[in-house]
């Protein structure tokens, strides 16, 4: 959740259900777009993802596998809710987001976390300060997305970790035409039940189908200097867990 633009009645019908980036993805368009999703962010992701977002949480857990006082860093957090699952195995984590209204969010219910505000372009963290890096469905929405991948290798320790989940290409193509469509139809219609900002979800639709798939994700990882880079499908590739180390 890092980068976004606002758009306001702009004659074009769009910004009156709200405001979203632009595909440019500039740093405040996404900033002001999860500010004004953040209130009803979780509620709406629960829905829309139809509940599997509590497993992809698990997930990503067992694939970084903190261990007690390992200290790692949550990007792209958000209300902290990937967070929690590291603080309660015992390691020290730091969420960290562009969006103050999630951060807000976050805090208020969520006071034990370590809250941080910070762009994923230019972390404000020292070089090798963390055993294990990761950012769930938030490096999508970063406007240079190799120079994101390369701050992160450069604040994680020699050997450490980093565990990206993000929404990918499904592996059966069949079901690739359907998910299209309720990427491109559905989802903006059950946005305007379930948040404060339908107009961020036409652009999540968009982000997600001018995406790289699998092996273009890993290109990237590996472009950017993470050794040992794989992935696993998960939702039949909806979304795609991917490693490295560094």
């Amino acid at each position: 959740m890092v980068a976004v633009t606002t758009t306001e009645a702009d004659g074009s019908g769009r910004g009156s259900r709200g405001s979203r980036a632009s595909l440019d993805k500039g740093r405040a368009e996404v900033a002001a777009m999860f500010d004004r999703v953040a209130e009803r962010y979780d509620l709406a992701n629960d829905v829309l993802s139809l509940g599997q977002d509590r497993a992809w949480r698990t997930l990503v857990l067992e694939a970084v596998d903190p261990q007690v006082g390992d200290r790692v860093l949550d990007l792209a957090a958000g209300t902290g809710t990937s967070s929690e699952p590291f603080a309660a195995a015992g390691a020290f984590v730091v969420p960290t987001d562009i969006s103050l209204g999630m951060l807000t969010v976050g805090k208020r219910r969520s006071p034990w976390l370590s809250f941080v505000a910070g762009d994923g372009l230019q972390l404000p963290y020292a070089d090798d300060s963390f055993d294990a890096v990761t950012i769930s469905f938030g490096l999508r929405n970063v406007s240079d997305t190799t120079a994101a991948l390369t701050e992160l290798r450069r604040v994680t320790k020699p050997g450490g970790r980093l565990v990206v989940c993000e929404f990918s290409t499904p592996t059966w193509t069949p079901f690739r035409v359907l998910y299209r469509n309720y990427l491109v139809a559905a989802i903006p219609r059950i946005a305007r039940i379930v948040s404060s900002n339908p107009a961020a979800y036409e652009y999540l639709a968009e982000s997600i189908l001018g995406w790289p798939d699998q092996a273009g994700l890993a290109a990237l990882m590996q472009r950017s200097g993470w050794q040992q880079v794989a992935w696993r499908n998960l939702s039949t590739g909806i979304v795609a867990l991917h490693r490295g180390t560094a």
